[in-house]
Parts: structure tokens; sequence; C-alpha cells
């Protein structure tokens, strides 16, 4: 299993994790604020789609808009 760290702007954030769950090969995201502080984390689970994602998205979204940077970090299977 490998991680990947990504800063990415407030306002991109969501778009981004779609964007590694259409990849298909994370198995974890957390959203860390700039002080390096876990605001959320989820397992992305294989199939996951449309009504499983949505509440997701919608907390990754409440919380970007309150941060103006964040780190995402995305734990990949191998």
């Amino acid at each position: 299993m490998s991680t990947e760290e990504f800063k990415v702007a407030g306002d991109d954030v969501v778009s981004f994790i779609k964007r590694v769950i259409k990849e298909g090969n994370a198995r974890r995201i957390s959203i860390k604020n700039e002080e390096g502080k876990t605001l959320i984390e989820f397992p992305v689970t294989v199939g996951a789609v449309g009504a499983l994602i949505a509440p997701l998205l919608a907390a990754a979204g409440a919380i970007a808009a309150l941060v103006a940077k964040c780190t995402i970090v995305v734990e990949k299977r191998d």
C-alpha cells in the first residue's frame, strides 16, 4: 500500500476527490488542515457510487469552505 499527499486549494477539494475516486485505486482519503490536523477521513470502497459517495463529498465540501488550503492524503492499493 502506498500513500500520496496533495496540496489543494479549498475550492478544488471536491473535484479533486471525485477524480481520485474515479481512478479507482484509492482505499482511504483524508483531508488535513494547514497545521496537519486530520479534519475528515473516509474509506473508499470498491464499487462505491453515487448515493454512497454523495454524503462524503458534501462533508468534504463543507470542510473545504472552512479552509483556504488543505492537504489530501490518498492511501492507494498497490
